[in-house]
């Protein structure tokens, strides 16, 4: 069936504002159910978990819940969800628990086209442990990460690689397998961050051989509650720092402090939003995760190769990133004219993009952009529409001479 964009708007309260909401890659609107389904769960009454009163048990439930929606996403075991605040936050107290096990020598693999909140954890981590930092390059001209580079890089010391299944900023998706795979067979762990990759099309772990695998709700419609998902067996061999008192078991032992229940209802209730996308189709929630999922990849793609091509034939715009699987999501710059003005410029207009590096450190500094402002980044989502990307084309084609 069609993609149906107009019940997917209609589904979100905060686009009848009538702005062009291409901002999706520093986070998504939220439809009505999510809005609703945490308004429910303060209305009902929620307590701490752990206690013997109904109020307690149901934040005990949507806990429960919501760790089973994030698995149905991603293809993960429920018990190896682990919920938190964010990625970085919860990176950084990973990066911190499996550096305890590094030593003096001991190296780690870090790519240039990761968001920093893959980059700079780890690089802590090798600081305190004493471990050696390793570079996985792009290829500048084309915004790709060749995998064969990894074999050169892996050796028998390699303790963990760190590697984005999506540039938040130029798209590129690396063959994430292929890097993993190397690195399973030399002995090393890998984290994937699939915060940017996660919206845009259907997800599995196993398949892609990720150790650790990162995602953000709200970058999928959902509030801001962050997830790493891992096995179970594995979270059970490592120790992170915790309160005496608090859970030993897996993977409450990663969650430091109280998490807020009302919030992980939303987050079960985007997982539903997105399930149904494609239509209220019958079974199991992932099997109907991975079709939606489809829908929305095929979708996106239809309408980047619009925005894309709108940009490039524009002569007095560059657009970075040529990856053969990329993201929906357009890096650009407009002669004569700073990331920042553009931005203003679009905003004037109706157009929400953001300017900058956008946290992709390493890579904006690799294409000597960084310090001058970095580009302008326009990302879609499943709820964008060909009058979206229609105005920006507009504007930006307003900006020549």
């Amino acid at each position: 069936m069609a993609f149906d964009i107009g019940s997917v708007r209609a589904a979100y309260p905060a686009l009848a504002d009538g702005y062009a909401y291409l901002d999706g890659a520093a986070g998504t609107q939220v439809p009505a159910s999510v809005i609703d389904a945490i308004g429910a769960a303060y209305r009902a009454g929620l307590g701490n978990a752990g206690g013997e009163f109904p109020a307690s048990q149901r934040s005990a439930a949507l806990t429960a819940e919501c760790r089973r929606a994030v698995a149905d996403l991603v293809g993960g075991s429920p018990g190896g969800v682990i919920l938190g605040p964010n990625m970085t936050t919860l990176t950084y107290r990973l990066a911190y628990t499996l550096a305890s096990h590094w030593s003096p020598g001991d190296e780690v693999i870090l790519s240039r086209l990761d968001h920093d909140a893959n980059v700079r954890p780890w690089i802590h981590a090798a600081q305190r442990a004493g471990a050696t930092v390793r570079w996985a390059e792009v290829d500048i001209s084309t915004g790709e990460l060749p995998a064969a580079q990894y074999a050169d890089l892996l050796s028998g010391r390699t303790r963990l690689v760190a590697v984005t299944a999506a540039s938040n900023v130029l798209g590129t998706r690396p063959d994430v397998a292929a890097i993993t795979a190397q690195a399973r067979a030399a002995g090393a762990l890998s984290y994937v961050d699939g915060v940017h990759a996660t919206p845009h099309g259907p997800v599995d772990v196993a398949a892609l051989g990720a150790d650790f695998y990162a995602t953000s709700a709200y970058k999928w419609s959902g509030p801001h509650v962050g997830a790493v998902i891992a096995d179970p067996d594995l979270l059970e061999t490592l120790r992170p720092d915790k309160l005496m008192p608090a859970p030993d078991s897996v993977p409450e032992r990663f969650e430091q402090g109280t998490p807020p229940f009302a919030d992980l209802a939303g987050v079960t209730a985007a997982v539903e939003h997105l399930a149904q996308l494609a239509g209220r189709a019958p079974g199991p929630r992932r099997q109907r995760l991975l079709a939606s999922m489809a829908e929305v990849e095929d979708y996106e793609q239809g309408l980047f190769q619009i925005l894309h091509g709108g940009l490039a034939a524009m002569g007095h715009v560059t657009s970075y990133g040529k990856a053969a699987r990329r993201a929906p999501t357009a890096y650009f710059t407009v002669e004569g004219r700073t990331p920042g003005d553009v931005a203003r410029y679009l905003a004037g207009r109706g157009v929400n993009v953001w300017s900058g590096h956008n946290y992709a450190w390493e890579l904006t500094g690799a294409l000597g952009i960084r310090d001058s402002g970095g580009a302008v980044r326009a990302g879609l989502v499943h709820y964008n529409d060909r009058s979206d990307v229609d105005r920006l084309l507009e504007a930006v084609a307003g900006l020549a001479g």
